[in-house]
């Protein structure tokens, strides 16, 4: 899960998967990173904190780090959760860059769509609530889709 800080949108979204793995009994690791470095070592923003609690799910233990080319090798598939953000990860990734790894988070709700899961970072606490929601409804998505595959 990545997105440009790993303080907003994609510690939600490794605390949220994280969350439906776990209830799942999946076999599944996931993590999450940000491209632009500024908030490397911090935990999430508070607000992503507090709205992840609401819906009893703790993040606070998570740190921000930064996306790397080695997360190529490590993970089958990232996650951006913007458009932006892809460019960010092929810049990063140069050589490395896999594009059949990457993928739009919102596309597992809106396939082909190009939705952008936007920035909560300098509005109010209602924005991480709507960011909650969606990223929410694309994990659950993909806890559909891969554990099928899984079981047949």
């Amino acid at each position: 899960m990545v997105c440009l800080g790993n303080i907003c949108r994609s510690p939600l979204a490794e605390g949220i998967m994280a969350h439906k793995i776990q209830e799942q009994y999946l076999n599944w690791q996931v993590d999450s990173a940000g491209t632009n470095g500024y908030h490397v070592g911090e935990a999430p923003h508070r607000l992503s904190q507090k709205v992840a609690a609401v819906n009893g799910i703790d993040i606070g233990k998570q740190r921000a780090r930064d996306f790397s080319a080695l997360d190529f090798e490590k993970f089958d598939i990232i996650y951006a959760m913007a458009k932006d953000v892809i460019d960010e990860i092929k810049w990063i990734a140069g050589k490395s860059f896999d594009a059949g790894k990457v993928k739009l988070l919102m596309d597992e709700v809106y396939p082909g769509k190009k939705v952008d899961v936007p920035d909560p970072w300098y509005g109010p606490e209602p924005g991480y609530h709507e960011v909650y929601k969606m990223i929410d409804k694309a994990c659950e998505n993909i806890i559909k889709k891969y554990a099928e595959q899984e079981t047949k």
